[in-house]
């Protein structure tokens, strides 16, 4: 199966990326973020990796908590622009 590979959510991940720039509104960036978990969790190994490459639900849910994540931290650090127009509240004349 395709989705148990890590390569697989690598190469999603780079590919929301890329659209991410060609598509601006940081929604991709969220999913890209989610995919490169993923694909981390999965290259690591061990008994998470396990886990994910043998349940898909559990893969899915990975994915999602970690595009959620991604798309909030973002979001936090960008900040929400509220318009374009800057108000200047002190003149840069004023002593």
């Amino acid at each position: 199966m395709v989705w148990t590979l890590w390569w697989v959510w690598a190469g999603a991940a780079l590919v929301l990326g890329i659209l991410e720039v060609l598509l601006p509104g940081f929604i991709l960036l969220g999913f890209a973020g989610g995919a490169a978990v993923v694909a981390i969790l999965m290259a690591i190994g061990g008994p998470i990796a396990a886990m994910l490459t043998g349940s898909w639900q559990l893969t899915a849910l990975v994915f999602a908590l970690g595009s959620l994540v991604t798309w909030l931290v973002v979001r936090r650090v960008i900040g929400v622009q509220r318009g374009q127009v800057k108000l200047w509240d002190k003149d840069i004349n004023d002593n």
